[in-house]
């Protein structure tokens, strides 16, 4: 009969190990290794045992052991494992190889001793570790051979997201997180609630070897559109039961939320928090992944690679032709890794987009597809190419209905799509472009051979656009701040010789940044006499025009739509105006990582009190999400200060990343950087109260009150 022996027998030398495979940010005391790289365990066996028999190891995968993988004494090929033992006194170290295409996930080792004659002496189980991707291993479809840039795209749990529009780009601090507490399990728990692994698991644990189909079933769970995936979609208010999208600064409350759920949707996600998650799920897992950001990313629905807006100029509110549509932004992520499925020539950065847009094989996801096959036009490449294809190059066509119902012509855009596609440099918080990886120059012999290619076409109409008209519309605006009245400066240039009698259309309205219509703000018509010089018109928006009905995004988009006297064909434009809201100040005093001690300062910069303020805190390697409420109102112009305390929990350099929303205003954010050294006696006075790892010092202190408060 065996003898059962206690995991206590075994030594996972998980620090070792752990260290030399890059995986102790992410636990030191479970065994976490990564494929294709050899480790060690001692396991406690007398000589006498092992003078009468050997050795046997055999590997089981999956809650109902899927996969069971005996584990060859020598090595034969790359593909298989393989251990190699030395007796040393009364224990023996194990050295086991795992092939570099092994598959990732959760290992239950048995250790056999056998008798001669094929009996089991002595078996010893309990034994269990973590095998992960290794994409420092050349062997491994996610090779990466830049160590820079693998320090950036999977040992950096700290992230900028950039947003906003082309014309004023701004960024989002995001917290990856993929290091901390519990992520590493729920990552896995991600796949295993997939439909593919419900549906048959021992196929799906089989497959999870390939990060083509890791990756994608990824994307597809990321969204819970059509599984137990982790985050619910919502594009417009209101976000009743769950969390303006805005608000979030991290992976990390999300994951943990769907898992202790019971893999429930967390509510509410839009485009960069779907990026943001799924990025934090790849790195994890050991698969090199960026968060890359479309600025004027189309939404072809119908396959013309053309986005096609009808207005009315009445109704106020724009439409889209079989939902076609376009976004200012929009975020997706990149994975490096070779494409053993696909012809030569498709390895290295993969497309992959969990914002639930389009299905893909009957399920909302999208991807892998290689940016190359996109550069190249070669949209018969899986998966998605054409969809992704559009969505940096389609033609924009507005239109309008006349009176008849005929829908008549007025503009086709043919640059704005795709442009400054945008990723955070390996080489700290700067932008960096890499429009010219997804298309080649605008108007360049390369750039209209794959047009051709792909089949780029406008949609046609019997009713074309006529000879370009002798008159300019153009729009000029500042850099406006949430809370200010601004001007809007429509202005018609005449370059003809003759006088013009223009009708002059000014709309100003409020949308999100993936143009849902939120409210008009306000709207002008004037009719002008433009002679052979500029004629402008002002259009001022005062707060009160724009504050009921703006949306968490501060966008306004204005529309100026003109008809000439004696001339059918009108003419148009339009743009988008962010406005800007105001950073908060975060300072850190101290840093040690016993204690750290920082302030955070806010002032109120609406012509109108705020309520309900609250700030949320984190950061990888720093704290847990922990919310701070402020008492009361914040009058206009009055200051807030927040002192708290908290006890980081690693060392390195950090990012405290902080969120403030009330009422009338959401979205504010602000960052410091920490540099978190080992413990040290330095004591901090004066500090009490805890919150989770978070001590308050000081509650709230309010200044700059108006005179009579």
């Amino acid at each position: 009969m065996a003898n059962h022996c206690l995991t206590s027998d075994v030594d996972l030398r998980s620090r070792e190990n752990n260290s030399s495979h890059r995986t102790k940010e992410i636990d030191r005391d479970r065994l976490i290794v990564r494929r294709g790289q050899p480790f060690s365990i001692a396991v406690q066996i007398c000589d006498s045992e092992l003078q009468k028999g050997h050795l046997e190891l055999v590997l089981h995968l999956g809650k109902r052991d899927e996969v069971v993988i005996k584990v060859q004494r020598q090595r034969s090929n790359a593909g298989h494992w393989w251990f190699s033992q030395q007796a040393l006194q009364d224990e023996v170290m194990l050295t086991l190889h795992s092939p570099p295409a092994a598959i990732v996930g959760q290992y239950r080792l048995a250790v056999l001793v056998m008798s001669p004659n094929g009996h089991i002496v002595r078996k010893i189980e309990g034994i269990s570790f973590h095998l992960l991707f290794n994409p420092w291993n050349q062997d491994d479809a996610v090779y990466l051979p830049d160590e820079t840039q693998l320090q950036e795209y999977l040992m950096n749990e700290d992230g900028i997201i950039y947003s906003g529009t082309a014309e004023y780009i701004s960024s989002i601090s995001w917290n990856y997180g993929q290091f901390e507490d519990n992520i590493m399990d729920i990552c896995f728990e991600v796949l295993d609630n997939s439909r593919e692994a419900l549906k048959n698991s021992e196929m799906d644990m089989e497959r999870r070897s390939d990060p083509v189909y890791i990756s994608r079933m990824i994307t597809a769970m990321v969204n819970a559109n059509d599984d137990r995936g982790v985050l619910a979609g919502k594009w417009e208010p209101p976000y009743s039961k769950g969390v303006v999208p805005s608000k979030w600064t991290g992976s990390v409350p999300i994951l943990r939320q769907w898992s202790s759920s019971g893999a429930r949707a967390v509510k509410y996600g839009q485009c960069w928090v779907f990026a943001g998650v799924a990025c934090t799920v790849l790195r994890c897992l050991g698969i090199p992944t960026r968060l890359v950001t479309n600025f004027c990313s189309a939404h072809d629905v119908d396959g013309n690679l053309c986005v096609d807006l009808v207005d009315t100029f009445n109704s106020r509110k724009d439409s889209y032709c079989r939902k076609d549509s376009y976004w200012n932004f929009h975020c997706w992520v990149e994975s490096w890794m070779r494409r053993h499925d696909l012809p030569k020539g498709n390895n290295g950065w993969q497309i992959l987009d969990p914002t639930p847009q389009e299905r893909s094989d009957g399920v909302f996801c999208c991807g892998p597809c290689p940016v190359t096959a996109i550069k190249e036009g070669n949209l018969q490449v899986k998966y998605d190419a054409p969809f992704i294809f559009a969505e940096v190059n389609a033609d924009i066509t507005h239109w309008r209905v006349l009176p008849d119902g005929q829908r008549q012509k007025i503009h086709v855009d043919q640059s704005s799509v795709g442009r400054k596609i945008s990723t955070k440099s390996v080489y700290g918080d700067s932008r960096e472009d890499i429009t010219l990886l997804y298309k080649y120059p605008e108007g360049s012999n390369e750039e209209r051979a794959v047009f051709e290619k792909a089949g780029r076409r406008v949609t046609q109409s019997t009713n074309e656009i006529a000879e370009p008209p002798r008159l300019q519309l153009l729009i000029k605006h500042a850099k406006p701040v949430f809370g200010s009245d601004f001007d809007v400066i429509a202005e018609v240039r005449n370059n003809g010789d003759e006088d013009a009698h223009i009708q002059l259309m000014v709309l100003a309205t409020a949308v999100t940044y993936n143009s849902l219509h939120q409210g008009e703000c306000k709207s002008q018509t004037i009719r002008v006499k433009v002679a052979a010089h500029a004629g402008q018109e002002v259009l001022r928006l005062r707060y009160k025009d724009y504050a009921t009905c703006a949306s968490e995004h501060h966008l306004i988009r204005v529309k100026a739509f003109a008809e000439a006297q004696g001339q059918n064909q009108p003419f148009m434009t339009m743009t988008d105006i962010p406005l800007s809201v105001p950073e908060l100040l975060v300072q850190v005093r101290a840093v040690v990582q016993q204690q750290v001690t920082a302030n955070i300062s806010f002032t109120n910069p609406l012509p109108a009190p705020l309520k309900g303020g609250v700030f949320t805190v984190e950061g990888a390697g720093l704290l847990s999400a922990a919310p701070i409420h402020v008492e009361g109102e914040i009058f206009p112009g009055q200051k807030v200060e927040i002192r708290f305390s908290f006890s980081p929990v690693r060392t390195g350099v950090r990012k405290l990343l902080v969120d403030f929303d009330s009422d009338r205003l959401k979205d504010v954010k602000g960052t410091a950087t920490v540099v978190v050294r080992k413990k040290s006696r330095a004591y901090i006075p004066g500090i009490s109260g805890i919150f989770g790892n978070l001590g308050l010092l000081h509650a709230t202190r309010l200044t700059g009150f108006p005179s009579g408060i």
